[in-house]
Order: structure tokens, then sequence, then C-alpha cells
């Protein structure tokens, strides 16, 4: 079982759709479906549920998911442990799901232009984990969203982006111009699996203890609202994909677009590295 196979299957399992997964990898959806197909028979158990209507994980496929994770995760902190022994420039850098913001574009060209030696590599996580694995010690740093538990750490904001509710665009409150979160309070929100940050989930339930769907992703967050009328934020600035609409929410805090690293640590490469997008964000 090879480490690159186990990451074409936790894209398609994060995903939920070939096509998608094959795109955030960077490669066509033949190859990616023949490596889940021989990693099934390789492991003797079905991974996937595939139909017309999609794709889903089998019990197995779940089992196998989580511990696809902790091997990769493992995997990265034997590279970085690696590198750090031999003296090189790198920086592990964990990103927060949809890493499309213009800042970390932005960021990562400024980077190359001031430490053209500096190598940095990068972890995305899922919405499950707002610190993108920092409180484990599988990043140097993260470039994220608050609020989380920041106890050890050393946090700096960098933007605060104005949210809104997510919604079907048939949804009677979509027609208003602007909402209170209390107005949506009788309707499911999505949520985030047992054991994420609890204040991370209380934020993006718009600080009330919810019911609703379990997702990881911010694909799956869409989905949700999208085929089963559920409510969620986001924010305000993001273009949803056609069907649905995003209504400011005029009560709730604007999130904050933060970089997180373990307090104390005196890496040289870590504080050049804040140092440069307090600059590019604030610039």
């Amino acid at each position: 079982m090879e480490l690159r196979t186990l990451r074409y299957f936790v894209a398609v399992a994060e995903e939920l759709h070939f096509g998608r997964a094959a795109a955030r990898l960077h490669m066509s959806q033949p190859p990616l479906s023949r490596a889940i197909k021989q990693l099934e028979t390789e492991l003797g158990a079905v991974l996937f549920h595939r139909s017309s209507s999609g794709v889903a994980l089998t019990p197995a496929g779940e089992v196998l998911l989580d511990e696809a994770r902790t091997l990769l995760a493992g995997a990265d902190r034997v590279r970085a442990r690696v590198a750090a022994a031999s003296g090189a420039d790198v920086l592990t850098v964990g990103l927060l799901g949809d890493s499309t913001d213009p800042g970390v574009r932005q960021l990562a060209a400024t980077c190359r232009l001031r430490r053209p030696q500096l190598e940095v590599r990068l972890r995305e996580t899922d919405l499950s984990d707002p610190t993108c694995g920092l409180h484990r010690g599988l990043v140097d740093l993260a470039l994220t969203r608050a609020p989380f538990d920041e106890t050890g750490l050393a946090v700096r904001e960098l933007r605060a982006d104005p949210v809104g509710a997510l919604l079907r665009s048939d949804d009677p409150p979509a027609r208003r111009g602007r909402l209170r979160s209390s107005e949506l309070a009788d309707r499911r929100w999505f949520v985030f699996p047992a054991g994420t940050d609890s204040r991370w989930q209380a934020y993006w339930s718009g600080g009330e203890r919810r019911e609703g769907p379990v997702v990881r992703t911010v694909q799956e967050c869409r989905q949700a609202v999208l085929w089963n009328g559920t409510v969620g934020m986001t924010l305000l600035d993001h273009r949803p994909p056609e069907g649905l609409t995003v209504v400011p929410l005029t009560d709730l805090p604007p999130s904050r677009v933060v970089v997180a690293w373990k307090e104390g640590d005196r890496n040289p490469l870590i504080r050049s590295f804040v140092r440069i997008a307090l600059e590019v964000y604030r610039g």
C-alpha cells in the first residue's frame, strides 16, 4: 500500500466525487479510478458505494479514512524532522480547507521573492481541524481562521471577513437583504464532526447549539445546503455555485484570518514568515 494511493483515497473520501478529487490532485479521472479499484483489490474490501446519485464511503472506507489520515500525517512529520536535521530551510505550513484565498497566493509570491531558498511544505486540512495540525505538532505554523483553542499558541490576526448565511436561492429568507441569526433559529445548520474544537463549532453555528448534517469540507457544506435546504455560515465575498446565495448576517462578528505557531518557538524561519504574512495581508 503506497502513500500516494492513500492520498488519492483521502481526496476521493473527502470530496465524495471522483471528478473533484482528480481536479484537486491535478490528475485525470481514469487513473484515479484505477488506483482506487486497485486499492480495494489489495485490501479485499469495497471502500465506496458508487451509484448514479453519487459516491459514499462504506464502513470499511470510514475505517481506512481515519487510518490513512493518521499514516499520512506521520509521513509528513517524518519528512519535516529529517529536513530540519539536515539544516534545510524548510517550513511546514497548514492551510485550512479552501486555499483559494487571494491573500495566500500573494503571500506565496512574496515568499518566493524574499526567501527564494525557503521550501514551503503545505498540509491542507478539512474544517474539523482549525489549527491544521498545529496542536499535534504536524506543522510549524498555520494560516487559518479563528476562533479555536489558543493554549500554547501565538496568534496574529491578518484580516477580518464579514460572514453571511448560505442558503438555497429559492429559500424564502434568501430574498431578504440581510438577516439576523435568530431568524434562522428553527432551521437545521450543518455541523462539524464530534471532537471538533468547541469554539470553532460555536462560531460557525452562529453562537448557538445546532443540529444538522455533519460536514468536513467546504464542498460538503454547499451540498448540504443545495440538497437538504440546510443553513450554514460562509464568507460574504465567497461566490456560491448556481442554486445557492449568501445573505449578510448582521449580528455576527467577522471571520478572522490568522497566522498561528507554537508559543516560544524561536525558529527564525517562522518569525520571517510571520513578518511577511503581516506585511502582505495588512499592506
